[in-house]
């Protein structure tokens, strides 16, 4: 018999900003959050697949295409799986309505959460003023980060070396950033503005890597944040309570029951 222990079950599970296909994505820590972790719904909230950097230079490891069966088998097993486009698997726009291996393509879904609440689930990109008017310098800043990754993995490897802690370059950098233009207020802003549009309680999306729970502009704000940084999901209880879940906290805190969920309502991606 396996000592694991058994998964962890929720209502849905919503996980964005996976980025597949980039040296940046955390492949093998999301693999052990799919194996800890099972819902009836799992919605894939955009930017799954990095089709930008893929075209420029192919990259996908073992681990990736690992990520792609698990999702597979789940659905095969039972659990309904939503794909939402983003920007970066842009590709996929063109086949909304379609199913890939039991994977439903869609542009924009409703969440009926077990508390009744309505939510819209949408990747988020098209309320990105840059990604929406100026496409070329969404290109540069996605070329500028993936370099700020790569130079996080040697300032890190000296930290290491020190007996310093981890430290995130890129993350500092782009809070430090977006925060100074107020970036992440104004998306959060216009996305809840989009939720009202819908008449519904909330909206769930991803885009600016940037986890977050909160009802600031009126309706509940959702953002699952990503698996290139902070490896963090929203997991839906089964009385309808949604929780941010920071799987590599939970593997430093309790790495003998990797199933328990962070406490607190905001955690930076």
């Amino acid at each position: 018999m396996s000592d694991e222990p058994d998964p962890r079950q929720y209502r849905a599970l919503f996980l964005s900003d996976i980025h597949l296909g980039t040296k940046g994505c955390q492949a093998e820590l999301l693999l052990d959050f799919l194996r800890h972790n099972e819902a009836d719904t799992v919605y894939l909230v955009g930017d799954i697949v990095d089709g930008w950097r893929l075209r420029s230079s192919w990259y996908w490891p073992q681990k990736h295409n690992d990520v792609v069966q698990k999702m597979l088998r789940k659905g095969r097993k039972g659990t309904r799986i939503i794909y939402l486009a983003g920007n970066h698997d842009e590709f996929l726009r063109d086949y909304y309505g379609t199913h890939f291996g039991g994977i439903e393509v869609m542009e924009a879904t409703i969440h009926e959460a077990a508390d009744g609440k309505r939510y819209l689930v949408i990747h988020g990109d098209v309320f990105d003023v840059v990604v929406r008017h100026a496409k070329w310098l969404a290109f540069l800043g996605d070329w500028a980060y993936t370099a700020a990754l790569t130079t996080n993995t040697y300032v890190n490897l000296v930290r290491r070396k020190l007996g310093l802690t981890y430290w995130s370059l890129s993350q500092w950098a782009k809070l430090k950033v977006k925060n100074a233009v107020n970036y992440i207020g104004k998306f959060e802003e216009a996305v809840a503005d989009e939720a009202k549009r819908h008449n519904v309680d909330g909206v769930i999306c991803g885009h600016i890597h940037h986890a977050a729970i909160h009802d600031q502009f009126g309706v509940r704000y959702v953002n699952c944040g990503d698996w290139v940084e902070s490896c963090t999901a929203i997991a839906e209880h089964f009385d309808g309570r949604l929780e941010i879940i920071s799987w590599t906290r939970q593997l430093e805190t309790q790495p003998a029951a990797p199933e328990g969920a962070v406490e607190g309502a905001r955690v930076a991606a």
